[in-house]
């Protein structure tokens, strides 16, 4: 049974919490979080309000990272160097240079596994579409475009300051809704040659990451790929996902996985689980996410999101950042 700690306790954090109560390998037994109001909504857990403290006075097989993206370094550092696994939301860092301060991290400490939690590779869509893509029955990857067009409330900012600042945050939709859709992509797709990208504010919202990105991506392999992201939408729409291939094309869209027969007529492939627990657009699959980590601390596996697969997605988050403050074509590199 591993013995399992959180740090931070926002809304991402309840979706973790639910993940470990119903996997019998685990049990949540530390807590810990700034505000204090949190000590009493969470039974039979010990609250602490210093990650320090809540690693030397428990034993911790590991701990979940749910705090702003600023403090990920930092506090997936602390539980390393304590000698604790390391479960991380995304993303992995602010920004790629700071990413690579966990890569070395990962170098220093073999033995402790840090994993990122990409849990929308492990949606069933998602599998199908890869191992389609992978065995080239439709031939080769042509072209891929992935959108995420949602809303955003002004209080969501408010709220949580954190969010609209690009110290804290390092960026608005992009490294905060859109970076699954950007990590999908590069899988599918494979090694990155240029981006050439906008950023933009679309509402009167008072702050300084943007809510609106568009990027065209050239991959090495010659594939096309477009994409667009906002959280100046009415509502929250599906994120779309569409892969074209020499001879196919496949969407992900609501949650199922299409394609195209010759008549133009989308045939059902396959469907996501339903989710009961969470907001729709965390995608189903934290809990498989989870467990498998779990079973990657058990017995030693390797098969887990590393520091170095969640690095590609946030390199080209400033790329496109680094083209819209330019208005040139980046030369693409992940470190």
């Amino acid at each position: 049974m591993l013995n399992i700690g959180i740090v931070g306790l926002g809304d991402i954090s309840q979706v973790h919490i639910h993940a470990i109560k119903h996997n019998s390998n685990a049990q949540l037994v530390a807590v810990c979080d700034v505000d204090p109001t949190y000590s009493d909504k969470i039974p039979n857990v010990h609250f602490y309000s210093n990650l320090e403290e809540m690693l030397r006075s428990e034993k911790l097989d590991c701990v979940h990272v749910c705090l702003p993206h600023y403090l990920h370094v930092w506090a997936t550092k602390t539980c390393v160097e304590h000698g604790v696994h390391v479960l991380q939301e995304k993303p992995l860092a602010n920004n790629a240079k700071e990413g690579m301060e966990l890569i070395k991290l990962q170098h220093k400490y073999p033995n402790i596994k840090i994993g990122i939690c990409f849990q929308n590779r492990y949606n069933d869509t998602f599998q199908m579409l890869k191992q389609i893509v992978e065995s080239k029955s439709y031939g080769n990857i042509i072209g891929i475009k992935g959108l995420v067009t949602w809303y955003r409330p002004e209080s969501y900012y408010t709220e949580k300051p954190w969010r609209g600042k690009k110290v804290t945050a390092g960026g608005g939709v992009l490294i905060n809704q859109s970076i699954h859709t950007l990590d999908l992509m590069q899988i599918l797709c494979g090694k990155i040659d240029t981006i050439k990208g906008t950023v933009s504010q679309l509402l009167d919202y008072n702050i300084e990451v943007e809510d609106t990105a568009s990027a065209h991506i050239k991959f090495e392999n010659d594939a096309n790929g477009m994409f667009f992201a906002t959280n100046a939408n009415f509502g929250n729409s599906s994120i779309e996902l569409q892969v074209t291939l020499e001879n196919g094309k496949f969407t992900i869209k609501d949650n199922m996985l299409t394609r195209t027969d010759e008549q133009g007529n989308k045939v059902k492939i396959i469907e996501d689980a339903k989710m009961t627990s969470s907001k729709s657009y965390y995608g189903p699959s934290h809990s498989k996410l989870i467990a498998q980590f779990y079973e990657c601390i058990l017995h030693d596996y390797d098969n887990f999101v590393h520091v170095k697969d969640a690095l590609p997605s946030i390199a080209m988050i400033d790329a496109i950042q680094k083209s819209s403050e330019s208005n040139k074509t980046i030369q693409f590199n992940s470190i």
